[in-house]
């Protein structure tokens, strides 16, 4: 059985993103991504909307839990929707990587996920795992929030990510408010707006932490993540810089340098 530890820093593929794509001549794999995060200090890695973790060998798995285990980093598990059989394919991959914690999104109806959830959390408890649903535009936080009230279970949670939610013309703040208590696990990720090219229109995306809308300090002071044993994964919404080498660099320096707020911030 998996021991859920919690309250720690790290970061995710998120925050690789671009240096994990098809963008690049050669794309990190995800033991270099770990080794990265490792060498950064990071003490959890979540492997997160990575599909390619799912058809793995049983021996790589392997391999990569003895990687983080030998490292001293957390796993964790990030993938999207909650059909039964889904869910418990990556409960599967969270036993043999010894995750604590597999983060997915809705991608239906609240009441369909809350049946099929309800069908999947005591086998996820019985192996010690939680689920937390993020949240995000296509889904209202009152709707996620409820469901997970409704089904009340020490094993399901939200993952916060109050970015995202202003696509859905929800403030971050009052997610963040609305959230706090059912928070399990945080992504953490600065954003900004930018008037299009001609004044036509905004344009939301990422910024360094600490530099854009974000109010941290809230997202601290209201969930307390050190105190209730909440895990914090830095993410990034960088845009492509124009060519490779350009994004890469900044990618990595993005990645340090809101790890290292971050850090400094708790």
């Amino acid at each position: 059985m998996s021991v859920r530890t919690g309250g720690r820093i790290g970061v995710g593929t998120y925050a690789y993103f671009w240096r994990h794509s098809s963008r690049v001549a050669r794309p990190l794999t995800i033991e270099e991504m770990i080794d990265d995060a490792v060498g950064l200090g990071a003490e959890v890695f979540q492997i997160c909307d990575y599909p390619a973790v799912a058809d793995l060998a049983p021996e790589r798995l392997d391999a990569l839990a003895a990687r983080a285990r030998g490292a001293g980093i957390e796993l964790e598990l990030g993938t999207r929707g909650v059909e039964p059989a889904h869910l418990d394919r990556y409960l599967e991959l969270a036993v043999r990587l010894g995750a604590t914690l597999v983060r997915t999104m809705l991608t239906g109806g609240t009441a369909e996920a809350t049946e099929q959830l309800a069908g999947v959390l005591p086998r996820y408890s019985a192996a010690g795992v939680t689920i937390a649903l993020e949240t995000y535009e296509r889904v209202a936080t009152h709707d996620l929030v409820g469901l997970v009230e409704r089904i009340g279970h020490p094993n399901l949670g939200i993952c916060l990510d109050p970015a995202n939610c202003v696509a859905g013309l929800e403030h971050p703040d009052r997610v963040i408010d609305a959230a706090a208590a059912h928070v399990v696990n945080l992504h953490v990720k600065d954003f900004a707006f930018s008037r299009d090219e001609g004044w036509v229109g905004f344009r939301l995306a990422g910024s360094p932490l600490g530099e854009g809308r974000l109010d941290l300090d809230r997202l601290l002071d209201r969930v307390r993540p050190a105190e209730r044993g909440i895990n914090q994964i830095i993410e990034h919404w960088l845009p492509w810089q124009g060519d490779e080498a350009r994004t890469v660099a900044l990618e990595d320096r993005w990645t340090r340098d809101n790890l290292a707020y971050l850090r400094r911030r708790q």
